[in-house]
């Protein structure tokens, strides 16, 4: 008897400071965390969409002794519990661990870089194309587009070099989280009626 696999989920990969949440630099603070306006409407309607919600950040704080790794694991048991209290269900939260450095010393994983999308990816089976990265600065869009899915820039006022190259284009642009979250169902939709 053969059986057959799970066909593999969509996700919505989340940058944490400045979309999901207000950015206060190396907070792992729980009692700092005040999430942005319509978050939580629109991931509720992304989840009810079958997209898995998964957190993909930086946190050089950790290389640069900014904080413990104790304190940044509460802040996720903190996000978790926040998402569950909201009806919403946390896939993952990935983390860069490292100072961001140049050269042959650049990590594979710290955004721009697309490492931590493919691991989520592999760990959670999920289709990056089917998928969408959410962030505040273009460096976001770019690990998304890498990771060969499609991305949306908050454009909060937090992306202040606005360098252009390869990948960094991101397929819409918003200042508003539930108008992101809107556009991408209107895309599913259209894709699932064509």
């Amino acid at each position: 008897m053969q059986y057959s696999k799970t066909p593999p989920a969509k996700a919505i990969f989340l940058d944490k400071d400045g979309t999901l949440v207000k950015d206060v630099p190396y907070n792992v603070d729980p009692a700092l965390v005040t999430f942005e306006s319509g978050v939580f409407e629109g991931l509720g309607a992304l989840q009810e969409e079958g997209f898995k919600l998964v957190i993909i950040s930086n946190q050089s704080g950790l290389a640069l002794q900014k904080f413990s790794l104790s304190k940044l694991h509460e802040l996720i048991d903190h996000f978790n519990f926040i998402f569950e209290q909201n009806g919403l269900a946390l896939s993952g939260f990935y983390y860069c661990p490292h100072a961001p450095s140049e050269g042959s010393e650049t990590c594979t994983c710290r955004k721009p870089q697309p490492g931590l999308l493919f691991q989520a990816a592999e760990n959670l089976n999920i289709d990056l194309a089917r998928s969408w990265m959410i962030g505040d600065i273009l460096n976001d869009a770019e690990a998304g587009n890498r990771a060969g899915c499609r991305s949306i820039l908050i454009n909060n006022g937090n992306e202040t070099e606005w360098l252009k190259g390869p990948f960094r284009e991101p397929d819409y642009t918003t200042p508003f989280f539930l108008d992101a979250a809107s556009h991408i169902i209107a895309n599913e939709n259209t894709i699932a009626h064509a």
